[in-house]
């Protein structure tokens, strides 16, 4: 995926998105009628859904894992559905992170697969059958929102604080998969991601359903013991917003000599990482990077370059963990 425009953040008056306005009225439509086919199916076990309205980067994946070792504390055996963007496998296939690669099973799937059983597939129906075969007693989809093939225990969606729902249309006038508006009332809970500060800006400019529970919570780095301050870093980032990365590494001290902002998932090939790994040298600096584009990284450059992993921090006690204590082991009906 490319990099996101800059008007997708701007007032939806903006002459590209009024152009590309009608556009965006036929791909809500379409996402309408796609939703609108059959029964979603419910199977055995309970389904947590964290999906997103927007497209790029909203903090789904620090909050799959957050969500998965909150179930697993819980005494169950959570196991994770993805498509698999990025990855040429079709599935249902169970990620094995000894032998598949990002390539096959798109890095999303392959880091997750550190913190629980992953599956992907584009049938995810088929994944959560294959899945409870294998012992799962919860299944929590990696993006899905806006699929009709199951049944969610529990829809939560998350936007990212700062950015919120952007100009308001759908692609290509906007970042909406649908208008938020109609999302939102499909949704159980919503989660907002981002600084106090951008958590205010994002109340004040949303309109939120009355009835919807909202949760806040931010990314935090995760404590390795690395001391930043000392250190001179070439930061690279393919994630959908690469300068919260960027900003982060600062905010721990480190001296960003250089950033390099790559598109979403994009390919670290031998000639990208080369042509980084030399200018970290003439720079005399470190190669920094996030999690999910390490797992994307050829085996020789791993030891090369160091990993900066966040990590969702919310309160104790939330809305969140809270929906998910009340999800069974076994559906009742």
């Amino acid at each position: 995926m490319s990099r996101a425009p800059r008007f997708w953040d701007k007032a939806e008056t903006d002459w590209r998105a009024h152009v590309l306005r009608p556009l965006g009225a036929l791909y809500a439509q379409a996402t309408a009628r796609r939703l609108s086919k059959g029964v979603r199916a419910r199977i055995d076990v309970p389904v947590v859904c964290v999906g997103n309205i927007n497209v790029g980067g909203t903090g789904k994946t620090p909050t799959v894992i957050a969500i998965v070792e909150q179930l697993r504390d819980r005494f169950h055996q959570p196991h994770i559905i993805s498509r698999g963007y990025g990855g040429r496998v079709k599935g249902p296939m169970q990620v094995d992170p000894r032998k598949h690669t990002a390539a096959d099973v798109g890095d999303e799937p392959l880091l997750l697969s550190a913190f629980a059983e992953v599956w992907v597939a584009q049938d995810r129906l088929a994944a959560a059958r294959a899945a409870q075969s294998a012992g799962a007693t919860v299944l929590v989809l990696d993006d899905g929102f806006q699929d009709p093939a199951l049944h969610h225990d529990l829809a939560l969606v998350v936007v990212n604080a700062a950015k919120g729902f952007g100009n308001g249309l759908c692609l290509p006038a906007g970042p909406l998969r649908e208008p938020a508006a109609v999302g939102l009332r499909r949704a159980d809970l919503l989660l907002s991601i981002g600084s106090s500060e951008g958590q205010s800006r994002f109340v004040s400019r949303t309109s939120l359903p009355a009835e919807l529970t909202h949760v806040t919570a931010e990314l935090r780095p995760l404590e390795t013991g690395m001391d930043w301050s000392d250190t001179r870093a070439l930061a690279f980032a393919g994630i959908g917003h690469p300068e919260k990365f960027f900003a982060t590494l600062k905010s721990l001290g480190a001296t960003l000599v250089r950033t390099e902002a790559l598109d979403d998932h994009q390919p670290l090939n031998l000639a990208l990482m080369a042509r980084l790994e030399a200018d970290a040298l003439a720079l005399n600096a470190q190669l920094v990077t996030t999690e999910k584009d390490a797992v994307r990284l050829s085996p020789a450059f791993r030891s090369k370059v160091i990993t900066l992993p966040v990590r969702l921090a919310l309160p104790a006690k939330n809305a969140l963990w809270d929906r998910l204590a009340e999800l069974g082991v076994k559906k009742t009906s």
